[in-house]
């Protein structure tokens, strides 16, 4: 029967001992320290992110990363599970700066305006038209063509605002408001 830190035989080693020879490859050194670090590890993890399903998730890539960096522990340098232990630190710390990286960046993304600058080009273009035979175009247009039309281009509404306010997906205002250029482009021609 093997111990916890020990091997087939019951013999108990050190964590030292047994990080030098995960170092070297070996497996069954892995599953006897898996057995000493692991509950130490999520102990850890678990108070630096207060959430048992990260905590578990993070654990795991402590333990992968202590089984590919083993080579790299210096016996001289401190103690074995001290040298896990300030990995498992590292790790979770990590994963709550990217978890509040994310947040700032979400939150930095919905107070920033939306609205995209007005198109200056098309609004003396248009305001260099008769107003006259462009109202008397829209209204030969449907009344979804024409509200999209109008949103998009009067009120400089990008095709996903248009769609909110018209409660309509995007893809479909696209259709609409290309539908209804291509409309009034061909009233534009014959009332010319």
């Amino acid at each position: 029967m093997r111990s916890p830190d020990g091997d087939a035989t019951g013999k108990a080693h050190k964590p030292e001992e047994l990080l030098q020879r995960v170092g070297n490859g070996d497996e069954a050194a892995f599953e006897s320290l898996y057995g000493v670090i692991a509950g130490p590890v999520l102990g850890v993890v678990v108070r630096v992110l207060r959430d048992r399903a990260q905590a578990e998730e993070v654990t795991q890539e402590v333990l992968l990363e202590v089984w590919r960096q083993a080579a790299r522990y210096v016996p001289g340098r401190g103690a074995a599970l001290s040298w896990v232990l300030t990995i498992a630190h590292r790790r979770a710390v990590d994963r709550v700066r990217s978890h509040q990286a994310a947040l700032d960046r979400d939150d930095r993304a919905g107070r920033m305006d939306v609205r995209r600058p007005f198109d200056h080009v098309a609004e003396s273009t248009l305001a260099s038209l008769d107003h006259q035979r462009v109202r008397q175009c829209l209204t030969a247009l449907t009344e979804l063509q024409r509200q999209s039309i109008v949103l998009a281009y009067y009120n400089g509404y990008t095709y996903r605002e248009v769609g909110a306010v018209l409660k309509t997906p995007p893809g479909t205002v696209k259709t609409r408001i290309r539908d209804g250029l291509i409309r009034l482009r061909d009233c534009w021609g014959a009332t010319s």
